[in-house]
């Protein structure tokens, strides 16, 4: 049986951990990254002789674009079937309070390295005249705040926009290699993003927004706990993958009606503001 292979970029925890052990048990080579050897050591313990760990993080384009030949050398003439670009993290706090630095690094993380990623890996998931196999896909892991932006996220909420955009001209282009690429926009999920990311400082707990962001902070954390599984949604991808027809996007998440097809596409910005007012402002 022909090998095939799959690239996931952030695999040491949560969403790329359990995409991972999905797409194993399914009996594909996985290639994963991490930004740590440390970790490459333990998922190869964890995960057995077909996963391939790139150590590079995606911020690091000159490392990226080092690490096609060791992908190229692995996967031969079989080509990646599928690209996953899930590395991301969450930086948050109000405009006024977030630096440049940080807005930059939100970016180079969740946006820029997703692109840096895709156009290294575009030729070995057949975007070349004459492709010997079944052109690949992409699916890129944004978030319910790619389309829902939220106060107090907007360094995170912009990146996951602009990452949808992007992926929505990079399908029709890719139009002309049959390469699909799809859109996973899930709701929280149970991963360690947020517990990194939620740090009250004490400029903020000094600032005006400091009630507002102590709310802020109780809402994430019920969510992140109330959340998705992330080995429950690495299955839905998992079936977004093998899937013939599959749609451009696709939101998971608990209570989708109220927390994401109502203030998508039923309330008027005005009044989803209204909500938020009396969410946090009140």
């Amino acid at each position: 049986m022909e090998q095939r292979f799959v690239l996931i970029t952030g695999v040491s925890t949560g969403i790329g951990y359990s995409l991972c052990k999905v797409f194993l048990d399914h009996g594909f080579e996985v290639l994963g990254s991490v930004r740590k050897t440390s970790d490459s050591k333990r998922l190869v313990n964890d995960f057995g002789s077909s996963f391939h760990p790139l150590v590079f993080d995606v911020s690091d384009f000159q490392a990226v674009n080092d690490s096609v030949a060791t992908v190229e050398a692995i996967v031969g003439a079989n080509g990646l079937s599928c690209l996953i670009n899930n590395a991301g993290i969450a930086i948050n706090g109000p405009v006024m309070h977030t630096s440049m630095d940080d807005y930059q690094r939100q970016f180079d993380v969740n946006f820029f390295g997703a692109i840096a990623v895709t156009k290294a890996f575009l030729p070995l998931l057949g975007a070349v005249k004459n492709y010997a196999h079944p052109p690949g896909k992409i699916l890129n892991i944004s978030s319910v705040s790619g389309q829902i932006a939220f106060p107090f996220l907007s360094p995170y909420c912009s990146s996951k926009f602009a990452l949808e955009a992007f992926s929505e001209s990079l399908r029709r282009e890719l139009l002309l290699y049959g390469i699909d690429v799809i859109t996973i926009g899930p709701g929280a999920v149970k991963t360690p993003i947020w517990k990194k990311s939620i740090k009250l400082s004490e400029e903020l707990l000094a600032s005006d927004y400091a009630p507002s962001l102590t709310r802020f902070e109780k809402q994430v954390r019920k969510s992140a706990k109330e959340g998705l599984e992330s080995d429950e949604l690495a299955d839905k991808v998992f079936k977004i993958f093998m899937s013939r027809n599959p749609k451009t996007r696709y939101a998971f998440l608990n209570n989708k009606w109220t927390n994401f097809t109502i203030p998508r596409y039923f309330l008027s910005a005005r009044m989803f503001d209204r909500i938020i007012k009396k969410m946090f402002f009140s």
